[in-house]
């Protein structure tokens, strides 16, 4: 599909705390499509513990392996954003909503999921390259990573952690949070649906600020649920990322 590079105008200004209304919004649609939403939930749940399995033992590789699967989980919420539409246009939504979505094989939703997931590894590799050469004791568990890194009080490692992985998600934030919507929404390419995102950003800084530290909230409470979490917290941020979306643009 070969889409215009046009930037869409016309960003709206949103009140300060209008991201809660998203939040609240979510939960119609979560009511409406309970099966698809919280089957989405347990699919991210499923493979954030498919993770750990695999690193239990290297806590190095599970830190920054999990918090890269974060990175990618937008485009993990297509059929989300696409059964919110449905349900916003009075259609019938529901699991054939997110595969006729996914049977699309949309080029721009395959290059920006291939995006963030370069953006995902490249953390991933940096997070056990820091972890593995500053940490002044190998660290296997959660429980030397704990003790070792984020309780030590004669190294700034955590610190230094918790800054690169926050310079590498700020700018994924910026260029994700309307992007992937406005793609599935509008003809759009992938450069001009990321530019549209980075505007939103800067025109509502504020709004965007209470958007990000509600997203990073409630993901930390579902991963601190033993990822159980995500199965309530991936559907409740998915749909209401889309009515972030049409806030801040009007509908086509």
């Amino acid at each position: 599909m070969n889409a215009p590079a046009v930037v869409p105008s016309a960003v709206r200004l949103l009140r300060p705390l209008q991201p809660m209304t998203w939040l609240e919004r979510s939960w119609h649609d979560i009511r409406q499509v309970p099966g698809v939403s919280f089957g989405h939930g347990a699919l991210l749940a499923g493979l954030g513990l498919l993770l750990m399995l695999f690193a239990r033992d290297r806590f190095w590789v599970l830190a920054g392996s999990l918090s890269g699967f974060l990175l990618v989980a937008p485009i993990l919420a297509t059929g989300l954003y696409a059964v919110s539409r449905a349900l916003e246009r009075g259609e019938v939504a529901g699991w054939p909503t997110v595969v006729a979505v996914w049977r699309s094989m949309d080029r721009r939703l395959v290059v920006f999921g291939l995006l963030l997931a370069a953006a995902g590894t490249c953390w991933v590799m940096t997070s056990a390259a820091l972890i593995t050469l500053l940490a002044p004791h190998r660290i296997d568990t959660p429980v030397d990573f704990l003790r070792h890194v984020v309780a030590n009080r004669d190294s700034w490692l955590f610190e230094l952690w918790l800054a690169l992985g926050g310079l590498l998600a700020a700018p994924v934030f910026a260029s994700s949070v309307v992007a992937i919507p406005m793609m599935l929404d509008r003809p759009v390419g992938v450069w001009a649906a990321v530019l549209a995102s980075w505007r939103t950003v800067l025109e509502n800084p504020v709004p965007m600020a209470v958007w990000a530290m509600l997203v990073m909230g409630f993901t930390v409470l579902g991963l601190g649920a033993m990822l159980v979490g995500l199965v309530f917290v991936v559907p409740m941020l998915g749909h209401a990322s889309w009515y972030a979306y049409r806030d801040l643009y009007a509908a086509p």
